[in-house]
């Protein structure tokens, strides 16, 4: 699926709305964040990853890494953050339809609005929500990805520097077609399938200790090194899991 600049002002107006409405003005902050990233409940993806993102005052740095994803089809991922949300991934209990599977908007209470959109190129704020010509396409399944000088609000750098916030990778294969081609319709935008816009990969980005965590080998690990460890081993899964995924293509190929 290929298609230019596809907003939806629905989507915008679900998942951008401010959340930061009764709380005080923060100050810039510092600060390392790592996220695991594992399948959302329901949703049929035996994939996973690791996204760390580095804050500098207002401005933050995204690293991530991800496998098991539908090969060569856009991916769109966010920062999700809500002041009202429970600041996690959701569970199978968030199926409020009984559809069977999680679209965005049921996983909206865990994880709240969409804050930054994880682009490669051209803006990153929420109205980016569906660019999904600027998202990365999982070449093989997989994501490579890595952005900096993001530019957020003081309030939203200071929740993703205190563990509030969550990365959502969106784009699954509920029909084993190989192709975002199912009935359902996304509840973002009804021109899209559901398959494009249902939540895939979801990690709750946890703050790093501060002087960082005790390595057991006389020192301690920053918590810069402790988020490129974990990128380090999920780029050895994605090389690991590089035949999972071309033995997934021949068969939805067969």
């Amino acid at each position: 699926m290929r298609r230019t600049h596809k907003l939806a002002a629905v989507a915008v107006a679900t998942l951008a709305t401010s959340p930061f409405l009764g709380m005080s003005a923060a100050l810039a902050a510092d600060g390392d964040t790592t996220a695991n990233l594992q399948p959302v409940a329901l949703n049929g993806v035996s994939g996973s990853g690791t996204a760390m993102v580095q804050v500098d005052g207002t401005q933050i740095t995204v690293t991530m890494a991800a496998m098991g994803l539908l090969p060569d089809s856009p991916h769109a991922a966010h920062i999700h953050f809500g002041a009202d949300a429970r600041h996690e991934c959701p569970t199978a209990a968030e199926d409020a339809d009984g559809s069977g599977t999680l679209n965005t908007t049921e996983g909206g209470p865990a994880y709240g609005p969409v804050m930054v959109s994880l682009t490669k190129t051209g803006d990153t704020s929420a109205e980016s929500v569906l660019a999904v010509d600027r998202f990365d396409t999982a070449p093989g399944g997989e994501i490579s990805y890595e952005r900096g000088s993001i530019n957020v609000a003081p309030e939203l750098a200071t929740a993703i520097a205190d563990g509030e916030s969550v990365v959502v990778v969106h784009g699954v294969d509920h029909n084993d077609s190989g192709a975002y081609d199912g009935e359902a319709k996304s509840d973002l935008d009804a021109s899209l399938p559901a398959e494009a816009t249902d939540p895939a990969l979801c990690g709750v980005l946890i703050a790093a200790p501060v002087g960082g965590a005790e390595t057991g080998v006389g020192g301690a690990a920053s918590s810069s090194d402790a988020g490129i460890l974990a990128l380090g081993g999920s780029m050895m899964l994605l090389a690991a899991g590089s035949g999972v995924v071309a033995a997934r293509r021949i068969r939805a190929t067969a």
